[in-house]
């Protein structure tokens, strides 16, 4: 493992779904945080029953792990698998719906914060 200057965090050479299904939420949030250095924010996401999630400041990157359903970016709608790549831009309203319970995805958010 390594600990990154200027990250709190402690950085394992390999990240797992199950090891991140075990990190608590913090302060509210709805995802775990794994990684947060560089630019880059790396977050393990799954939500249940419903997905509450806001516009966020940043660029992000899903990357499905396991489970299916669509993802809604605007007046998009997309059929979402494991091993999918989805794309919302900083600001946009997006969400997943209708998805499977055992729906998980990495999140990666990157590049500078956005009004």
């Amino acid at each position: 493992m390594e600990t990154r200057p200027g990250s709190a965090l402690t950085v394992p050479t390999r990240l797992t779904p199950s090891d991140a299904a075990a990190v608590p939420l913090k302060d509210g949030r709805l995802s775990s945080l794994m990684f947060d250095g560089d630019g880059i924010e790396i977050r393990y996401y799954a939500p249940r029953g419903e997905d509450r999630q806001a516009p966020h400041d940043r660029d992000e990157f899903y990357f499905v792990i396991s489970g299916s359903g669509a993802f809604l970016r605007g007046a998009e709608r997309v059929p979402i698998r494991p091993g999918d790549i989805i794309f919302a831009g900083a600001g946009e309203e997006h969400r997943f719906v209708e998805f499977s319970e055992d729906f998980a995805t990495w999140v990666l958010f990157y590049g500078p914060r956005k009004a």
